[in-house]
């Protein structure tokens, strides 16, 4: 039985909970005992709610036992991993500590404010032989897995063109603001538009050069407003991420178009399209799963099995996400392109 501690009940700390809630219930020989965050009325249920409902708010937080400082939970539970769920700027000194103390890591999206603290939770990682692996959720979701078998398979061709988008309203439910504080979250740039960095370079690789527009709407903030294009040899790429769209009638969305030499997919308004040219377009029949709950659990089957999650999510990888966002900001500062070695 897998003992889990959680660091973080914010808005994406409460979406694990209601993931692991669903495994213990399903059978799944795993059970989050402890909960740590600094904010005292979390253990009373108080669930932070963000731009996307994903949280249980049905769940019994008594059964948990909380704590205020992560080191003291350390010492006091026996713990298998823990899961980490702070403020970007938090995860590299978090994740290390932890792993110092022997504990595996699961650690939410962005990997680390910078590649240097990227790079620190790898070196932690090698010196303590404990598992890390990064939340980059949408290398689970089945929309983008059907796009990356599409593009290994080579049913339709070559991809041409990729076209992403996300955004919607502005974070402002973060503990502290620290969501719009650029030196504790890089911004929408690092911390929203890092999903379609990460999906690029996933399915792409890196690409030679980026340029960024850029804009800021909240002081101290970072980039609100972002669009990049990625220079590939053999495709037209460009992500686009506003977290400044304050409407009650559109709260999130997330977008893809893939074109290729034989076909097209497309997601919009939460449907999947797949358009064979030629021929007529149809719903591909893919798993209902969503990403966390998929993440939350391959990550704890590799705990319990002993295999290294880095198979489907390489930390070396996901640093490499981080040093192309880290360009993108460059490019936007400058307003010029940067080439990536």
């Amino acid at each position: 039985m897998l003992k889990v501690g959680l660091i973080g009940l914010g808005y994406m700390g409460s979406a694990h909970v209601s993931q692991y809630m669903r495994l213990m219930k399903e059978g799944f020989p795993i059970k989050l005992v402890a909960i740590c965050d600094v904010n005292e009325e979390k253990k009373m249920g108080k669930l932070t709610q963000g731009n996307i409902d994903i949280s249980d708010k049905s769940i019994d937080f008594s059964q948990f036992h909380f704590y205020t400082k992560m080191e003291e939970m350390l010492e006091k539970e026996e713990l298998d991993y823990v899961d980490i769920c702070l403020p970007t700027y938090l995860h590299a000194p978090y994740a290390i500590q932890a792993m110092e103390k022997g504990l595996h890591v699961f650690c939410e999206k962005p990997m680390a404010i910078s590649t240097e603290a990227c790079q620190e939770m790898i070196d932690a990682s090698e010196k303590y032989n404990r598992s890390l692996m990064i939340g980059q959720t949408l290398r689970f979701f089945p929309s983008y897995l059907y796009v990356k078998e599409t593009i290994e398979s080579g049913r339709y061709g070559k991809c041409t063109e990729a076209n992403l988008f996300r955004g919607g309203e502005t974070p402002k439910w973060s503990w502290e603001n620290w969501l719009l504080t650029k030196e504790k979250s890089g911004g929408c740039l690092l911390d929203q538009h890092i999903h379609d960095v990460d999906t690029i370079n996933w399915l792409f690789g890196s690409p030679k050069q980026v340029q960024t527009a850029g804009k800021t709407v909240f002081e101290g903030s970072g980039y609100d407003i972002v669009s990049t294009n990625y220079l590939f040899d053999d495709k037209v790429v460009n992500a686009q991420d506003n977290w400044t769209f304050n409407s009650p009638q559109f709260r999130f969305e997330m977008r893809f178009r893939f074109v290729f030499e034989k076909g097209a997919i497309i997601l919009e308004n939460g449907t999947l399209t797949d358009y064979p040219f030629g021929e007529e377009a149809f719903t591909p029949a893919i798993d209902p799963e969503n990403g966390y709950y998929l993440e939350i659990k391959y990550f704890a089957e590799c705990v319990l099995e002993g295999t290294n999650p880095n198979e489907r999510v390489p930390v070396q990888s996901t640093k490499e996400t981080i040093r192309i966002a880290e360009a993108e900001v460059q490019s936007a500062d400058t307003s010029k392109p940067v080439r990536l070695s």
